[in-house]
């Protein structure tokens, strides 16, 4: 398969990192509002005891010093940063910048709904998940500066547009960002960890306990789908469906613009992917009653067409004019009728387990 990537404006200063932040594409991390009135009202005492230690977890603060940089870090910054070619520090910032939005769009969710809601149980869990994503937005937006490209995470908070998602939307993604954040995290981590040669940035260092706090927001969001297993029923497996595959086929297009990024990390970007769906859908069994068959020939070939239509939709962009635009029209109509038949292809399904709970054994 090509991965010849459309040419994208270069992060040169400090405005192009903030503009590449508030962009609202596809592709980039979104910004998202819910129903508080709705989020109030849930009721977690099905599942009191597993609740309950998992507060315990969170009050119990374990990455509480996790976040800081040691005194290598500028010295690793120093010494590798110059080593990258243009073409990969610019695929690096682009993964840097993503990830920061996509941590701070947590932070900002979870910090409106602490604010909106009495329920207790629900306005503690906000408060520590938005602990967390605090952090970690911070921790990126730290190496973002070494670059001098710092993102203005006020500026951004009142810029980004919003989505709204009613509260089920929101935890069917949410709870797929944050297991396949894990996923994505460990996997790097374990291949680093393997080959430290190929570790060209110091903070992939910080990305094993980093991405359990990942796995714990995760987990929160399964107790609370099923404790109302409605949410998981009927018409709404048709919602868990096309959440997996959107959040799939996302990552599976936007890794696949920064191939230079997966090599120097001696990965692979389709076998990183792949890796990556299976360890998720392995973890998704505990809550999400249906999987799809990401190892199906036809499921491949699907994703592998979405990458395909994405580049052709880039480069109708940057020609312009009517034949640019009816070109990124007929890209449109060919991306929802591909997206349309990998929704319909069969999917596996699944017996919940009577514990919710797992660890992050991966």
């Amino acid at each position: 398969m090509s991965t010849t990537v459309a040419a994208a404006k270069p992060i040169a200063t400090s405005s192009d990192a903030n503009q590449k932040a508030v962009e609202s594409t596809m592709l980039s991390p979104r910004f998202y509002t819910t129903d508080f009135d709705a989020m109030n009202r849930l009721d977690v005492s099905s599942v009191r005891g597993e609740w309950d230690a998992m507060m315990r977890e969170y009050e119990g603060d374990n990455n509480h010093d996790h976040f800081q940089r040691d005194e290598k870090f500028a010295g690793e910054v120093a010494e590798l940063m110059p080593k990258l070619s243009p073409e990969m520090r610019q695929e690096f910032l682009d993964f840097l910048i993503s990830s920061l939005t996509s941590e701070f769009s947590g932070c900002i969710l979870y910090n409106e709904i602490r604010k909106n809601v009495e329920n207790p149980d629900i306005k503690q869990l906000m408060t520590y998940m938005a602990r967390d994503e605090s952090r970690h937005a911070g921790f990126i937006n730290q190496s973002l500066k070494d670059f001098g490209l710092g993102i203005d995470m006020g500026d951004l908070k009142r810029t980004k547009a919003y989505t709204f998602f009613k509260p089920k939307y929101i935890f069917y993604a949410t709870y797929l960002s944050e297991k396949i954040g894990y996923a994505r995290y460990i996997t790097i981590f374990r291949q680093l960890e393997k080959h430290p040669e190929k570790r060209f940035h110091p903070i992939f260092r910080w990305f094993e306990l980093w991405c359990n706090d990942e796995f714990r927001h995760g987990e929160s969001f399964a107790l609370i789908m099923r404790a109302n297993p409605h949410l998981l029923r009927g018409l709404n497996k048709l919602w868990i469906r096309f959440f997996v595959l959107a959040v799939y086929a996302t990552m599976y297009v936007r890794d696949h613009t920064r191939p230079m990024l997966h090599h120097a990390m001696g990965l692979d970007s389709d076998e990183y992917d792949y890796t990556v769906f299976r360890i998720t859908t392995e973890i998704s069994r505990q809550v999400f009653p249906i999987a799809l068959d990401t190892d199906h020939p036809d499921f491949r070939a699907g994703l592998e067409k979405l990458f395909a239509i994405s580049q052709a939709n880039e480069l109708a962009k940057v020609r312009g004019g009517i034949v640019g635009k009816l070109t990124q029209a007929v890209c449109a109509v060919r991306a929802v009728l591909t997206f349309g038949r990998l929704y319909l292809m069969p999917v596996q399904s699944s017996a919940l387990p009577q514990t919710v709970r797992m660890v992050p054994a991966w």
